[in-house]
């Protein structure tokens, strides 16, 4: 017994030493830490959870109920339909479309007398398209249900029955003890019981939730902490009462009654559902969120739904299209009611004797003319109605299935390093790459690699590091200088030989290297500098057991890169332990290792307001030390005046770094004395355990305590380089006319030389800088007047936006750069200076806005959005870029180092920022290009088939009677014409990938709209008009008076009919022909698939019986085939339908070429063997390149190329003339 109580004291002590190493000290307690006394919000609204654990939850439901306050099932669903939803969901979805309520209420029409066509011809069609949608919808969503199933089934460890089984996570419940071991997943939101430490901690990795991949540390009462193996569980009985289920991912209010007493439970204690157990063997946890409760899942919000602006476009096309539909009926009506009014005239004579008006139905009455005109409005309503198209929308929802697969599988955006591909998330927005002007990013992560190395440091005021950043490469190419080859050549002489490169350390300089520090003026600092680089941060040591290395989870890399640094320099961070750190250390006494610990007493973390972070140790001697890190801002007001003696040259160290593009901190320390540190200690903890509503403004007052009279020992710079290919990405994307903004938390020197970096910013490029680091608003601020310095500030930036404007105004072609800061940012994004704001900005050629918090970068992109009205795109990384991403027109995220948050809320996902380049100049352009022209061509193939409709009606005095056999007209859209428009969608290149690329400047086709704006469309229609009209007539005509069968009689309607309709499906197809840019062997299987299954259709459905085929009996065999004037007919008709096209394409690619033109022209002459050949073909590609140097197209530069471009232009084609490819 006496042995159980010993045992229990020392792990109470243990439990109480390790909440300083767990840095609990610095976290929030929740309001539970009453107890649940008077004021307590446990059992009030929005705190009703019971959560009866273990033998508490064995008793009697009625004593002892489960839960109290909801908890269901574990299992998650993320479909967007189920079994008893999918079918009226799916049809709800489908007739919100205007088309297809329109053909739904033809189709209810056709089973009427007023149809001109069967009801079965009517409806197929329509069932038809409703169905491949559904099944479409049923395939993604089955697709989700297989994801939700496999989380479902995943298996846990529940304690049942005296032991821990397994159990699939949907079978879990509230109240259910489990066991999740080393790299698991938590199957539920849990409280932490214990754990395989004996102080019962555990290390959370989150990157689920929030996309961090640094650990969280999580530690459990002290009450359960002796929970620490299976059989512990047999006796346990626990009652938590806490919130109920929110989305708050960072707070937690509960308390877990334990024998009657009650004990605070606080956001240390909860394991989140999604996050994983790392660096720990197990944990024990009682369940308290389940299911849909948990709070990853109440975070797991809708996706903005985002539509095209050609797909809204076209809804308006579509509406046009109804009126249009509605205006020829009307028409149609008015001349049928004043024929049919005619047909009897006053004195009872009939006009239209064997019509017998005299013995007509309501359809046709001559008495009653009005109301025959009425009826004949709604036939032809739905004889008109091949006007709609109605596969349209289900014929793009393909091809843009299509081209996401074509972008998930494009070799040239894998990333070979990380294993990733692209991936389109959504295919709604494929177009929408092709027509982007602006793309607002994240800078680290995602122009940078996130990856830091420590490169450079100042120690007791003198600068070490020999090495050559990319942003003073940048600098050095930019202002012309030869010293960078020197100083390559320099670095390499003292680069030791064998050397293998460590991840995160690219420091070279033999002066402190390999033990050299010792020999260095100054030795002590630079032990204490690195002492400190070793002993102050969060990290966990791993070691391999085969090899012994030693690597390092650290919550950022700038911390792992610090560490690492240390180590390499002979501080070697190897072991922490409950109350402390351990080191290998190079004595510069005896010059050789030695090992120390470093007690652990407290922690003040590092947090945006503090931009410090602190620790206090004691070391083995007994002393107290405080080693401190932070912002040059904050630290070097809290230095001693006496001790820091070379505080002046180490800020001049600094300044040198940031304008390399380096992040800088400060380091600094003092000794304690015992009695100073009591004091602080008292002050301390009674400052953390407050839960008074001033509780952080005590604890920052008590550490503020410590962190005064500094020692400065000098400061650090690492080096977070840019991503491959970035600086060439940006120059082609700018060359492409896109605006580029960068919004970043960095200071504003390290965001402008990386801008300078990757090309974003040019030499000769004036930079408008709006910023309130100003004196006069510095010495306000240090007033409490908090309006007088709001008023000030608003003022102060409302003059510097005013001043940039003149500036631009009064410029004569320059270009010019806006950065501007967080602050200044603030008061830019009011309501009454955000539209000033963005006239600035968009008069600029770059935008670069410094120390911008997440919510500022979602507010700059809608401003950026809604301003414009232009298509936007929103690049990051990390959690703190997901509104952005959500907020933009099109979302992008990168696959990095900050987790997956970011990807999850993007609408494309891409590995590095380089691959951007070919996602938009590239698939951008061609699924722009592609759309474009394949709805142009879906309208003008309607156009075509139903004028001709109604020139028959008009012919026959609108009488209501189909120009066509009516199963002919429902597969029109079906069979005969829509495989070639789909391959157009998905194949065709207007520009091969080479030349995209060669020539950006053809991606303003799409930013500018030149391929889909109205007279690109009406045109089309106008041309689906013209080719009916000289399909028709010249049918008509070539056979009307043409004997067509052997017995001498003329063409019928059946065979007249089907020659016009014979031409109409040869006219467009063959359109299709001459409208590709590119031809595969698909395309052409498509293309003339669709002409021979018009002619197996007349020959199978034609010798069906004559009650099915009606007008179509054996027409084909009987009346076509043996007729010369139904091929020749067949033959010239379509060709006269084309000419109008061809006419009007050869002379607008002669006179009047787009840009895509002119590259085809080009690619022309290469095919030919004059790839180099011709001073025209120089000068064209001499100007289209200066027209693309233009970046984002302000000033007199872009017009000036402009002016040049056309004066070349004229000279070049007309010069030799361009054919047509």
């Amino acid at each position: 017994m006496a042995g159980d109580g010993d045992g229990s004291r020392r792990r109470r002590r243990k439990v109480r030493l390790s909440r300083l190493y767990s840095f609990a000290c610095g976290r929030r307690p929740s309001v539970a830490d009453d107890n649940g006394g008077e004021g307590s919000r446990i059992g009030g609204p929005g705190f009703s959870r019971v959560v009866n654990a273990g033998a508490a939850a064995q008793g009697p439901p009625e004593q002892h109920p489960t839960t109290s306050g909801g908890g269901g099932s574990n299992a998650i669903s993320t479909t967007k339909y189920s079994v008893a939803t999918f079918v009226p969901k799916s049809l709800f979805e489908q007739f919100r479309r205007v088309a297809n309520i329109y053909f739904l209420v033809s189709g209810c029409l056709a089973y009427t007398d007023l149809a001109p066509y069967t009801s079965a011809s009517a409806v197929a069609p329509l069932v038809f398209v409703i169905l491949a949608t559904m099944l479409k919808e049923a395939v993604e969503d089955w697709r989700r249900n297989q994801q939700d199933t496999e989380v479902n089934n995943r298996s846990a460890k529940v304690f049942h029955d005296g032991a821990f089984r397994d159990a699939k996570w949907k079978d879990l419940r509230v109240g259910d003890i489990v066991k999740v071991e080393k790299d698991g997943f938590f199957p539920a939101d849990l409280v932490l019981l214990s754990s395989s430490y004996d102080d019962a901690v555990c290390y959370v990795e989150t990157m689920n939730l929030d996309g961090e991949t640094n650990l969280k540390l999580k530690q459990s009462l002290e009450v359960t902490s002796g929970l620490q193996d299976d059989d512990s569980f047999g006796a346990f009985a626990a009652v938590i009462r806490c919130e109920d289920p929110n989305a708050h991912l960072y707070s937690f209010v509960g308390n877990i009654e334990i024998d009657e007493r009650q004990h605070p439970l606080s956001p240390q204690q909860l394991l989140l559902r999604d996050s994983k157990l790392r660096n720990t063997e197990f944990v024990y946890g009682v369940v308290i969120f389940t299911g849909h409760d948990t709070k990853v899942m109440q975070n797991a919000m809708k996706v903005p739904s985002k539509r095209s602006n050609i797909e809204r476009k076209m809804d308006r096309i579509i509406y046009l299209l109804l009126s249009s539909l509605v205006l020829i009926s009307v028409i149609g009506s008015i001349f049928f009611g004043i024929a049919t009014k005619d047909d009897i005239k006053e004195d009872g004579r009939m006009k239209r004797w064997y019509l017998r008006p005299d013995d007509s139905t309501i359809y046709f009455k001559p008495n009653r003319a009005a109301t025959s005109a009425v009826l004949h409005f709604l036939t032809a309503m739905m004889l008109y109605g091949y006007f709609i198209p109605i596969s349209l929308y289900i014929s793009i929802e393909i091809v843009k299935l299509l081209q996401a697969l074509f972008i998930n599988n494009d070799i040239h955006m894998y990333h070979e390093e990380s294993d990733t591909p692209a991936h389109a998330r959504t295919s709604n927005l494929n177009e929408e790459l092709g027509q982007v002007d602006t793309i607002l990013t994240d800078k680290t992560g995602t122009l940078t690699c996130n990856s830091m190395e420590f490169i450079k440091c100042s120690i007791a005021g003198t600068a070490y590091g020999r090495g050559i950043t990319e942003v003073e490469r940048a600098m050095a190419k930019r202002k012309g200088s030869p010293l960078i080859a020197d100083m390559d050549d320099a670095i390499e002489r003292f680069q030791p030989e064998g050397r293998i490169a460590v991840k995160g350390f690219n420091f070279t300089d033999e002066r402190v290297m390999d033990g050299n520090w010792v020999n260095q003026p100054n030795s002590n600092v630079i032990e204490m500098f690195f002492r400190l680089l070793a002993v102050c941060h969060t990290c966990i040591p791993e070691v391999d057991e085969e090899s012994g290395k030693i690597s390092y989870e650290a919550e950022s890399p700038d911390e792992a890169a610090f560490v690492v640094a240390a180590r390499e320099l002979g501080f070697t961070f190897y072991q922490r332990t409950q109350t402390g750190v351990s080191l290998h250390e190079l004595d510069p006494l005896s010059g050789k290792q030695v090992d120390r610990t470093y007690m652990i007493l407290h922690v003040l973390e590092f947090n945006s307001a503090r931009k410090r972070m602190s620790v206090i140790v004691k070391d083995e001697k007994g002393k107290i030390f405080l080693f401190s890190k932070g912002a040059d801002s904050v630290m070097f007001e809290r230095l001693s005046s006496s001790d820091s003696a070379f505080r002046q040259v180490t800020q001049q160290h600094i300044n040198e770094y940031a304008d390399a593009g380096l992040r800088t901190l400060v380091l600094a320390y003092r000794q304690l004395k015992e009695d100073e540190y009591a004091y602080f200690d008292r002050k301390f903890t009674a400052a953390k355990n407050s839960v008074s509503a001033d509780r952080d403004e005590k604890i920052e007052e008590a550490a503020d305590l410590l962190e005064r009279d500094l020692i400065l020992l000098g400061a650090t710079a690492v080096e977070d380089k840019l991503q491959k290919g970035v600086p060439e990405c940006i120059d082609k994307l700018a060359q492409a006319g896109i605006k580029i903004w960068v919004l970043t938390g960095d200071k504003m020197e390290t965001a402008i030389n990386i801008g300078y970096a990757c090309s974003l910013l040019r030499q000769g490029m004036k930079q408008i800088t709006i910023t309130l680091e100003t004196t006069d608003i510095i010495a306000l601020e240090k007033g409490s007047d908090k309006a007088a310095i709001a008023k000030a500030s608003k003022d102060s930036v409302m003059r510097q936006i005013n001043e940039g404007k003149k500036l631009i105004n009064a410029s004569s072609g320059e270009t010019f750069a806006l950065i501007i800061d967080g602050k200044s940012l603030t008061y830019a994004l009011e309501d009454d200076a955000k539209g000033m704001f963005l006239d600035l900005a968009i008069g600029c050629g770059s935008v670069i806005c410094c120390r911008s918090s997440p919510k500022q970068k979602a507010l700059v992109t809608r401003l950026v959005k809604t301003g414009t009205g232009k298509v936007t795109l929103a690049i990051g990384d990390g959690a703190n870029d997901v509104g952005m991403i959500q907020e933009a027109d099109i979302g992008v995220g990168i696959s990095g180092a900050e987790g997956m948050q970011a990807v999850m809320a993007s609408d494309v996902s891409i590995a590095q920022f380089r691959f951007l380049e070919r996602l938009l100049l590239v698939h951008g352009h061609w699924c722009y290009s592609r759309i474009s022209s394949m709805i142009c061509y879906f309208f003008y193939k309607n156009i075509t088939f139903g004028v001709t409709l109604f020139l028959y009606e008009a012919y026959s005095s609108f009488s209501g009677q189909a120009f066509y056999n009516d199963w002919a007209m429902s597969l029109y859209n079906v069979l005969f014409t829509s495989l070639p428009v789909i391959a157009m969608g998905v194949f065709d290149q207007d520009v091969s990938a080479r030349f995209c690329l060669k020539y950006p400047m053809l991606y303003q086709e799409g930013p500018q709209n030149l391929l889909f704006r109205w007279s690109r469309i009406l045109g089309w229609m106008a041309y689906g008009v013209v080719s009916a009209v000289i399909i028709f007539f010249l049918s008509a005509a070539s056979l009307q008076h043409q004997a067509f069968r052997e017995s001498g009689e003329v063409v019928d309607l059946a065979a007249l009919g089907a020659t016009a309709y014979t031409c109409v499906v040869w006219a467009v197809n063959l359109q299709m022909t001459i409208t590709l840019s590119y031809f595969t062997l698909v395309q052409h299987a498509c293309i003339w698939a669709g002409i021979a299954l018009w002619y197996v259709f007349l020959v199978a459905y034609g010798a069906i019986t004559p009650a099915f085929s009606t007008t179509y009996f054996m027409v084909f065999v009987d009346a076509l085939a043996g007729a010369p004037a139904y091929w020749v007919v067949t033959l010239l008709v379509s060709a006269a339908a084309l000419v109008p096209y061809f006419t009007y394409k050869v002379a607008k690619t002669w006179f009047f070429p787009d840009y895509h033109n002119r590259i085809q022209w080009m690619r022309h002459r290469e095919r030919k063997g004059q790839p180099h050949g011709g001073d025209a073909e120089v000068e064209l590609g001499h100007a289209l390149r200066q027209f693309s140097v233009r970046s984002t197209g302000v000033g007199v530069s872009a017009r000036r190329d402009a002016a040049v471009l056309e004066r070349l232009s004229s000279k070049v084609y007309h010069a030799d003339s361009p054919q047509l490819s």
